[in-house]
């Protein structure tokens, strides 16, 4: 698979996606709170957070689920306010709650995404394929979605938010519920989907494992502000710390 091409970002095609001042409330609670960082294309960050850092409402702002009134946010180059459709045309997104038809089969869902996409039949089937040999469904194309077990149901999503081919991929939480040798395989498979495709990963987190070894980059969100950005060598410097785990000790930082 090839990340999709754009003319028209030539002058970012470095900068997969950038947040420059973001801010999000919820009446009087602040969500997040002047929130800037950039994940590099090709690069795999780690979006790392305790549960309720602001995390999920982070991606609920760059898929356009909701509206960003403070700051910005770029795809590519792409303003997401101005030109949503460019800007998400090369996002592809799983969220951290199951989105699958249950009572369609996993080939019914893959053909129905790639039918919103615009995707001829030919490259569909294509895609399909190509997708089900890489993450090891292929012999499950037939089975009914709730059939699936919670790892197979994920691997089917990811399958799906690449099925057009998408420059940058957003998971939220995307192992929750999973067996650690599942959870270690997809944590595995979407790294090399990374490093050999050249896509772009923000994988949102709060465990400290899924964070592969030193090319990983960080982006540290406590209480909807970011901590600590930077290597995983960089981010343990900055707060003063020997290892991952002590970055959610309260005197972390």
């Amino acid at each position: 698979m090839h990340a999709a091409n754009d003319a028209g970002d030539s002058a970012s095609s470095s900068i997969a996606l950038e947040l420059s001042g973001v801010t999000h409330r919820f009446g009087a609670k602040r969500a997040l709170d002047d929130v800037s960082f950039r994940v590099a294309a090709g690069s795999f960050t780690a979006l790392l957070g305790a549960n309720g850092a602001g995390k999920s409402t982070l991606f609920a702002l760059a898929t356009r689920l909701f509206d960003c009134a403070t700051g910005s946010i770029s795809v590519f180059g792409r303003d997401l306010k101005r030109h949503p459709g460019a800007a998400l045309s090369r996002l592809g997104v799983v969220f951290q709650d199951t989105t699958l038809d249950l009572d369609l089969s996993v080939v019914q869902n893959l053909r129905y995404a790639a039918a919103l996409h615009g995707i001829g039949r030919h490259d569909a089937e294509a895609g399909i394929e190509r997708g089900l040999a890489r993450f090891g469904m292929s012999d499950r194309r037939h089975e009914k979605a709730r059939r699936l077990n919670g790892g197979h149901r994920r691997r089917v999503e990811i399958i799906r938010a690449l099925m057009h081919q998408p420059a940058l991929l957003l998971l939220d939480e995307p192992t929750v519920g999973l067996d650690v040798p599942t959870r270690r395989q997809l944590v595995e498979q979407v790294h090399r989907l990374s490093r050999d495709d050249g896509v772009a990963v923000l994988w949102a987190t709060h465990l400290v494992d899924e964070i592969e070894g030193p090319n990983d980059r960080i982006v540290l969100l406590r209480e909807g502000r970011v901590a600590e950005q930077g290597s995983v060598a960089e981010v343990l410097a900055a707060a003063g710390v020997d290892e991952l785990g002590a970055l959610f000790a309260p005197s972390a930082g």
